[in-house]
């Protein structure tokens, strides 16, 4: 990622942030530094964006070389980095991720894999694995993501950082390298629910905001607990997260998937595959991109999904929606685990990647399929390692939620439920 004319630099702090990456979150090269373009809310915080989403006078690299090359700088910022700007945030560096977003483990063949601060001995999640690193190592404020199929979620459970993955069209998606269309959103990491609402403000304003106008308001929330996905989950992280989704009140619990979870993840990815093609299946064939040695399959399965299949997928995709929309009446959260696992060491064997990777999607195929937003808050801690537990609610009522979890938060402090926890 090469700068057009040096980029438009913060200064000194610019220059300060560039010292403290000992994590490997950041794009390798010239560091991307964008000033303020107006004054608000955001005053003073620094954020880090992941390089699918663009910001002026720099090459969004998507994560592979031979994707950045021969590309031209942006010549405007994305939507959300607009907004973001505009409320008084500097940009303090592009992240790294995962190939054109197509992995959720966290590693990048080509560029380096992000040190995971929490749990340095394991996987920082992916796709958005730099801006993930970079809030839960401080050197961000907050950081931009994307997630399709649980690119923000998954890094931000691994990380031990709050995570939002929006309702889909909630932020418009202009200036952000297209995966699979329909599916992707851009999200957003930081180190505190508080901040986590403060952003989403900003990007979200009030227009996607259906739910009452304050947290206090409206019918008390009424939080389910998805049995099914709590069973699919390992067994220690599932009993410590029904702690705490006990504690937060929750008593409810149903089966999302009614036994059907392979039908879940088999529909998403076909439609996903589908979406993919139809975005990037052009420059796939013109280009022959190198990939690394996980990715590449990934890509190359994506030539024997045909438009039927896809058709075949639309009728299943409804059902699933319609089921959802009927359950998430105003008030209604969906309380579960944000991944099947904590963090994967870093010498996962292909087989325990390949599970992970099938259970994870089906999950967040959930929200997926419907365009729903999910919170991902961190619960603790499973023998030493993160645990994030996830809210799920009505399309359109992001801020509401965003509302409802800082009220939760407290009630899952880190500290203080690790310790619960262990008592039990």
């Amino acid at each position: 990622m090469t700068p057009r004319d040096g980029g438009p630099c913060a200064g000194a702090a610019a220059e300060a942030a560039d010292a403290v990456d000992s994590h490997g979150a950041y794009v390798p090269g010239p560091r991307c530094h964008v000033a303020p373009t107006g004054a608000g809310a955001l005053d003073g915080l620094r954020l880090a964006v992941k390089d699918l989403i663009d910001v002026a006078g720099w090459v969004t690299g998507g994560g592979n070389p031979d994707w950045a090359r021969g590309r031209e700088p942006a010549a405007r910022h994305a939507t959300a980095v607009e907004r973001l700007l505009h409320s008084g945030a500097a940009v303090g560096g592009k992240t790294i991720t995962d190939e054109l977003a197509f992995s959720l483990e966290g590693e990048n063949w080509h560029y380096g894999t992000p040190r995971n601060p929490r749990s340095p001995d394991c996987l920082p999640g992916g796709s958005s694995s730099g801006s993930a690193v970079a809030v839960a190592a401080g050197l961000v404020d907050f950081a931009l993501g994307t997630d399709t199929g649980g690119s923000v979620r998954v890094p931000a459970a691994f990380c031990g950082v709050y995570g939002m993955r929006p309702s889909h069209g909630a932020i418009p998606l202009r200036g952000v390298l297209p995966f699979a269309p329909g599916y992707d959103t851009v999200g957003w990491f930081a180190r505190s629910a508080a901040l986590l609402e403060q952003v989403g403000a900003v990007l979200l304003g009030t227009a996607a905001d259906t739910g009452p106008a304050d947290a206090d308001a409206g019918p008390a929330p009424r939080l389910i607990v998805l049995d099914d996905v709590y069973a699919m989950t390992e067994p220690a992280l599932a009993a410590h997260l029904r702690l705490a989704a006990s504690s937060l009140g929750a008593c409810a619990g149903m089966s999302i998937f009614e036994g059907r979870a392979q039908d879940w993840l088999h529909c998403y990815q076909v439609l996903q595959g589908v979406k993919i093609n139809d975005a990037l299946g052009d420059w796939l064939a013109s280009a022959r991109p190198r990939f690394g040695p996980a990715i590449a399959p990934r890509f190359a399965a994506l030539a024997a999904l045909t438009d039927d299949q896809a058709l075949e997928q639309l009728a299943p995709r409804t059902a699933m929606r319609q089921r959802l929309k009927r359950l998430l009446q105003p008030g209604v959260v969906l309380v579960l685990p944000t991944t099947p696992t904590t963090a994967l060491p870093l010498d996962a064997d292909g087989a325990t990647r390949g599970a992970f990777y099938a259970s994870a999607l089906a999950i967040n195929a959930i929200a997926g399929h419907a365009g729903l937003p999910q919170v991902t808050v961190p619960a603790g801690s499973v023998a030493g390692r993160a645990a994030g537990l996830s809210f799920i609610a009505a399309r359109g009522s992001d801020l509401w939620l965003l509302r409802q979890v800082r009220n939760w938060a407290a009630l899952l402090d880190q500290d203080n439920f690790t310790m619960q926890g262990n008592q039990q």
